[in-house]
């Protein structure tokens, strides 16, 4: 009894928590990852392009609020999502248009783009906070919790209660069909194989007939999607704050890079690595240990390895040493 009472305290502050995150950070590394294999550069505004898909999205959610629509159990933010989606999608294409496209002109190097793209991001902050305000907001409705503590509690009898929310369900359920639909995508659509193509060698592809210019927009067009996605269901699931989404860019291109920069499944793998660190890394096992251990050799601290507020040094710990020691990445990716 008191292993699973264990486990179940495991399950609820590590395993569940870390796989949710894992798959918010997975959605967010695949635009990194799809952005470097195409376009052959490191997007730093991606944190705020997820912030402003977001942003979007809650504010159409809070119109849809006041009309008087919801989803029933469901969040509303989901009605709004697609509407999100087109904002940023507007947004990247746009900035696309107006300055990313002159460098492509030039032929210049990634180093530029990568620069360019620090300068995008300080702009998208300060326009999503311009127009949202900097403090959390909280957009999710519907019902909380998919199983309560309570709930657990009477169905097993156990001391330990199994809560898992509803915006948890929604984020795994989510990433894995946002997932399945891009790989479907990327392998089996002629547009799909043309980026593949475009990634694997540019001026193959070109002599192929394919439309570098068409390439460009239609993966502007998934890397909004899966920002806002990644974004919104980040939010549902903590809150919604501007510079948080700033802070997440470094595990996201963390991510990316342990999985292997340029290579999908790379970014779904890393995704899960650096959630599983943090969340690891920063719980405190005093209680796991309570009731696996005999009552004498029970720990007084918390058996905490790292405070949450380092929670960010982890996935930076493991991206220094996945750069030092394999910079390739697990799946050495370079290629969509």
């Amino acid at each position: 009894m008191d292993f699973l009472n264990a486990l179940v305290v495991l399950a609820n502050f590590v395993l569940i928590p870390a796989t949710a995150y894992g798959a918010q950070l997975a959605l967010g590394a695949l635009g990194v990852t799809l952005i470097y294999a195409v376009l052959r550069f490191s997007n730093f505004a991606h944190g705020d392009t997820m912030a402003f898909g977001t942003m979007v999205t809650i504010l159409v959610t809070w119109a849809l609020q006041g009309a008087g629509v919801s989803l029933g159990p469901l969040p509303t933010a989901l009605l709004a999502l697609p509407a999100g989606i087109a904002g940023t999608a507007l947004l990247l294409l746009g900035t696309d248009r107006m300055i990313y496209r002159f460098y492509r002109r030039q032929k210049a190097a990634p180093v530029i783009f990568l620069i360019v793209s620090i300068g995008i991001m300080f702009i998208m902050n300060g326009l999503t906070r311009i127009i949202i305000g900097p403090d959390d907001q909280r957009f999710a409705d519907g019902a909380r919790f998919i199983i309560s503590a309570r709930d657990f509690k009477q169905m097993t009898g156990l001391a330990e209660g199994l809560a898992i929310r509803t915006t948890q369900g929604i984020t795994v359920i989510t990433a894995v069909i946002v997932v399945a639909l891009l790989f479907w995508f990327l392998n089996r659509t002629r547009t799909g194989k043309s980026m593949r193509a475009f990634s694997d060698n540019e001026d193959l592809a070109l002599l192929s007939g394919i439309n570098p210019e068409r390439v460009v927009t239609i993966t502007w067009v998934i890397v909004a999607a899966l920002a806002t996605i990644a974004g919104v269901l980040y939010g549902l699931d903590k809150s919604f704050k501007p510079f948080t989404y700033f802070q997440l860019l470094l595990p996201i291109f963390a991510s990316a890079i342990v999985g292997g920069l340029g290579s999908p499944v790379g970014a779904i793998a890393g995704g899960f690595v650096i959630a599983y660190s943090e969340v690891t890394v920063t719980y405190a096992f005093k209680k796991v240990l309570t009731y696996l251990l005999p009552e004498s050799m029970a720990p007084d601290g918390l058996v905490q390895l790292l405070s949450t507020d380092y929670k960010f040094a982890v996935s930076f710990a493991i991206l220094v040493i996945v750069l030092l020691f394999r910079p390739t990445g697990l799946f050495r990716g370079k290629s969509v």
